[in-house]
């Protein structure tokens, strides 16, 4: 008995176009915005990562500068990389929650609906076009 709902689920699942839902502007806009949040991010996580590994190898004087004590400013700089990871971690989840999760609901909800099941969005595109084309 509880199979039978799951099953519901998996059929419908099934019948799912895909490539309708990743060519559909909801679809799109999430990629921009996903892509708009985390290619930057990377890009400059990465310079900075970069930037650390170069100066250890190439400025060994530079990095080897006591803090105080024992501490040199290539500890600090090491342990500003781990920070830098959480934070952005932290950065992430926080413009996931607020952006990305919406919009990934309102697909969600379209496809469990059933407005991606093959056929559904083309039949409901013709029927829009011809009531266009009438109206006119």
């Amino acid at each position: 008995m509880g199979n039978d709902a799951l099953n519901a689920e998996r059929s419908t699942l099934e019948a799912v176009d895909y490539r309708a839902v990743q060519q559909s502007p909801e679809f799109q806009k999430l990629r921009r915005t996903h892509r708009g949040f985390v290619f930057p991010v990377l890009a400059a996580c990465l310079v900075w990562y970069l930037a650390y590994v170069l100066l250890a190898i190439y400025a060994h004087d530079f990095m080897s500068t006591r803090v105080f004590g024992s501490v040199n400013l290539a500890m600090i700089l090491g342990l500003a990389q781990v920070v830098t990871t959480f934070a952005v971690t932290t950065w992430y989840v926080s413009f996931a929650n607020r952006k990305l999760d919406p919009q990934a609901e309102l697909l969600r909800d379209e496809i469990e609906s059933g407005e991606f099941v093959a056929g559904a969005r083309e039949g409901a595109a013709a029927t829009s076009a011809a009531t266009e084309g009438a109206t006119r």
